[in-house]
């Protein structure tokens, strides 16, 4: 299986990309999945200037690195969106890519175009936060489970991990390190 893993925060090697390493190791420990990260920020994807010419054609407008993402994003058989919280939100860098599967959303609704839909394909969001409130992850896995339906994923199990204050607060949490790779051997095994 092919596991994309879309890593939007600004820090290289900090908390959310820690423990999607620690995810992608428990997937490929004992299977022959390929996992391809793919980090947002180092790429050019414009924000959604809401056009509407996607609702005509189901295609966006804008070319810039967005259109290699459409077509990673339809091959995958996992999604993993891998985010900080910020504010009780995902990072703007992911917000800009979930923006532009407007042209997705278009297609599926209003042009009847389906997503290569599979009872395997799955998304997963993947999030860490330096705090510890009661609706941390509300909004961040309402983003997901809406960009999951108009993607044709079904809606994966999530790893939410809090009180990470600090760049590199997981690296120094060796059983919560275990645990993220526990998450990824459970999700082969299903």
């Amino acid at each position: 299986m092919y596991n994309l893993f879309i890593l939007s925060s600004p820090r290289k090697n900090g908390n959310s990309e820690t423990m999607a390493k620690a995810v992608a190791t428990g997937i490929t420990e004992n299977s022959d999945d390929r996992c391809e990260f793919v980090n947002v920020n180092s790429l050019s994807i414009a924000p959604c200037v809401a056009c509407g010419s996607c609702s005509d054609s189901g295609s966006c407008i804008i070319k810039d690195d967005m259109e290699g993402l459409y077509e990673k994003t339809d091959l995958a058989d996992r999604i993993f969106w891998v985010s900080p919280v910020y504010f009780y939100a995902l990072t703007a860098q992911i917000k800009t890519y979930i923006d532009r599967n407007q042209a997705i959303w278009a297609r599926k609704y209003l042009s009847g175009i389906r997503h290569r839909a599979s009872e395997s394909r799955s998304g997963h969001l993947l999030s860490c936060a330096a705090t510890d409130g009661a609706r941390l992850f509300t909004g961040p896995e309402l983003s997901i489970q809406c960009l999951c339906d108009t993607l044709d994923l079904h809606y994966g199990p999530s790893l939410l991990l809090r009180n990470l204050e600090g760049r590199d607060a997981l690296q120094k949490l060796p059983q919560t390190l275990a645990d993220c790779e526990s998450f990824g051997r459970k999700l082969v095994t299903k």
